[in-house]
């Protein structure tokens, strides 16, 4: 039944103290996750460009293999919103604990992994001679943070879950000045070089993890749910991460294969091609705070066994994703003669960036859509079809990215196929969530 104009309003205006109550403080932890690479560099670069570049592999390689698990984020928060919605706090917090232990587990073997794999690692990213010792030796003590940095992404999932994003922002914004007090102190004052700045990055993420681990404890003995490790809701949270992976090592093949098209396009163009990408995930942040609210709403709504909250929130939400998406674009493409400069001062650099902007700025709208739906469908469980859609899309982008060096095209084509794997993504998640079977209601799908 179509509802009333004024009952739509109420219901329209509902869902957007919801998701500004959520998205808000979920932009801001997102922004500071980044910024902890951004210190390291500031600090480090001080030290030498051998350093320096040593930090630029060893933090490639750490961002790669923590980024692989955020589906210790997106699983966590679907589940747990489920049975927030479902009325059973306790086992809401039960399924969050078996997702901090997994993270745990998973943590503890890519440390086993790293750690005499490192200077292999290392080479095979192509360090230098005189950067690779710094490369290793970063990698080597930052990798004893892994666990750490995973219990955070699942206790993260966990209080988004709840209907929390608050609580990880202010952790965040902890770390963060942690981190860079500590990098000062260790490196500079106790005179540890980049060892101190991987031990502070590591002291920073246990501390996050500790406050976040204090913060589930104290809401499992309020509500009485267990803490122990419970191995079927452990192997159930790793089969719901499934997906989800396949769905992120897509969508990191996507970046991988563009940047390696750039590189052959020539020094100018992967220069302006880095550019454009720190700045689409820059754009990228803001969509992703609303998709992560829209995790956490969706999954309630369906929980609690109301899909038609869950469609109303998520036709809601798709309206942001537009306007969000509207809004970047226009500032991206009036401010671009403004930023540019601030990145570069060739023009061999900057001119190849005034059009492939211009292609970035006129896709925000479709992305903003992409990012929305993705978090409904993840919100909703329907990992298989993410993960599916997704080998898809790589399957349609990469003939599409390795014809433009073939043709002549340059870094403007290299984007306008970027562009392409978007609209398949949006039109993959609308047929979605257009078929209505998303929509399973229940304390778990």
């Amino acid at each position: 039944m179509t509802q009333a104009p004024a009952t739509a309003r109420r219901t329209d205006r509902r869902h957007d103290r919801e998701i500004i109550a959520l998205a808000l403080p979920a932009f801001g932890a997102l922004v500071a996750e980044p910024l902890f690479v951004m210190v390291d560099s500031a600090v480090i670069g001080h030290l030498g460009t051998a350093q320096l570049a040593g930090l630029g592999v060893a933090a490639g390689l750490l961002t790669t293999a923590v980024s692989v698990f955020v589906f210790l984020a997106y699983a966590t928060t679907a589940a747990v919103a489920r049975r927030v919605g479902a009325g059973d706090l306790p086992a809401a917090i039960r399924q969050g604990m078996d997702g901090i232990w997994l993270a745990l587990l998973l943590g503890a073997a890519v440390v086993v992994a790293v750690l005499p794999t490192a200077p292999w690692l290392v080479e095979a990213f192509g360090a230098s001679a005189t950067a690779a010792p710094h490369a290793t030796t970063y990698l080597r003590i930052s990798a004893l943070g892994i666990p750490a940095m995973l219990v955070v992404l699942a206790a993260t999932g966990v209080l988004r879950g709840l209907q929390d994003t608050r609580t990880p922002l202010y952790v965040a914004i902890g770390g963060f000045s942690a981190n860079a007090a500590l990098n000062v102190g260790l490196v500079y004052g106790a005179g540890l070089g980049i060892a101190g700045s991987a031990w502070g990055t590591v002291i920073a993420q246990c501390g996050m993890a500790v406050v976040y681990l204090a913060v589930v404890i104290r809401g499992a003995r309020r509500h009485g749910a267990s803490l122990r490790p419970d191995a079927a809701g452990i192997r159930a949270c790793a089969q719901a991460g499934v997906p989800l992976l396949v769905r992120t090592l897509s969508l990191r093949a996507v970046l991988l294969i563009a940047t390696a098209i750039a590189a052959r396009l020539g020094d100018a163009e992967i220069a302006a091609h880095q550019i454009v990408l720190t700045l689409w995930s820059l754009l990228a942040f803001a969509l992703d705070a609303i998709a992560i609210a829209g995790q956490a709403i969706i999954g309630r709504y369906l929980g609690a066994g109301d899909a038609d909250g869950a469609r109303a929130a998520c036709r809601r939400m798709v309206q942001w994703g537009i306007a969000s998406g509207a809004i970047l674009g226009v500032l991206v493409a009036l401010a671009r003669p403004l930023f540019i400069p601030l990145f570069t001062s060739d023009p061999a650099v900057q001119n190849p960036l005034m059009t492939t902007l211009l292609v970035v700025a006129l896709t925000q709208p479709v992305s903003g859509i992409v990012f929305i739906l993705d978090g409904v469908l993840m919100g909703a469980g329907d990992g298989p079809y993410l993960a599916g859609a997704m080998l898809v899309t790589l399957a349609l982008f990469a003939p599409a990215a390795l014809a433009v060096p073939a043709f002549g095209g340059g870094l403007v084509a290299l984007w306008w196929a970027m562009a392409l794997m978007m609209t398949v993504r949006m039109l993959t998640l609308w047929l979605r969530t257009r078929s209505g079977r998303w929509i399973v209601t229940g304390a778990s799908r």
